[in-house]
């Protein structure tokens, strides 16, 4: 299987949720007792994915790389790439074209949360040929991008925000791609809103018969947090599942350790390091558990 490298989006504007990102990234923002790309970057921890870019804005880079670091204490690399004006979604595939290399790649938004069973990414990563975007059921598809699909996942067509949506499929912000994506992005034409639009990457693929769908079962929760009062139920999602069955949601630690990244002495070097709170409880808990396991 070739190796996947993951871009996480970061950058924007947030204005959506202005004054809130007046002075912080929504990424930064809190979902519940974690900054929001911790989310993120469990769902990419979680589908075996090591090697990760973020690309956020000169401004919010500095906050990023003093709340992650390099990503070594969790067993993973993480990298920065510093975009200056946000034109598009595809962008993020030029700016990540060292970094990238001769691998594909899988791509998620920053504000994108992601909760259940990830067999439906993985299965991705491991068979995709061309391209794969997801399905997910939504009551009100004319707001989202709709991909519509044949029974073997094979994509028909795909609108961005239609008056009459061909399918109750929206698309998340979570795709994968293989290494043609920087080539493609490179040669695509801005917008009308001056932007190189993810849509068209997709189009692209879907003309060169190499574009997939996989749907995400009803396990699956996904959230996007743009606005106050998606940001709200975001929080009181996470809230929900982790007071009732007392497990943490994106506990990048306990991921790491479960997920083999990092070992059981590496992980309680990592536990001194967290200061005395209700998270650092949780995480020696865990220890405590995968001992006795």
């Amino acid at each position: 299987m070739q190796k996947t490298k993951a871009i996480i989006l970061a950058g924007g504007n947030g204005t959506r949720l202005y004054p809130l990102t007046s002075i912080i990234s929504k990424q930064l923002q809190p979902v519940y007792d974690k900054p929001m790309i911790y989310y993120p970057l469990a769902t990419l921890m979680l589908s075996g994915i090591q090697d990760i870019l973020l690309i956020t804005t000169p401004h919010d880079a500095p906050h990023f790389r003093s709340l992650l670091g390099d990503g070594s204490q969790w067993g993973i690399s993480i990298s920065f790439a510093e975009q200056h004006a946000p034109k598009g979604i595809a962008e993020a595939f030029i700016y990540g074209k060292e970094f990238i290399g001769s691998d594909q790649v899988c791509l998620i938004l920053g504000d994108n949360l992601f909760y259940g069973k990830l067999d439906f990414l993985r299965n991705a990563i491991q068979n995709n040929q061309g391209a794969t975007i997801f399905g997910y059921p939504v009551q009100d598809p004319e707001r989202y991008g709709v991909v519509e699909f044949n029974s073997d996942g094979t994509v028909l067509s795909i609108e961005e925000k239609p008056s009459h949506p061909k399918s109750q499929y929206a698309i998340p912000g979570l795709y994968v791609f293989d290494n043609r994506v920087i080539s493609i992005s490179e040669h695509l034409q801005p917008s009308q809103r001056g932007e190189l639009e993810i849509t068209d990457v997709q189009k692209t693929y879907l003309e060169m018969n190499a574009l997939k769908v996989e749907k995400m079962g009803r396990g699956i929760a996904w959230l996007d947090t743009g606005t106050p009062e998606s940001l709200l139920e975001a929080g009181e999602f996470i809230h929900a599942i982790e007071k009732r069955q007392n497990l943490k949601i994106a506990c990048l630690e306990e991921i790491a350790l479960r997920m083999q990244y990092i070992d059981t002495t590496t992980y309680e070097r990592l536990l001194h390091s967290l200061p005395n709170s209700s998270y650092r409880e949780y995480c020696t808990r865990v220890l405590q558990e995968f001992q006795s396991e």
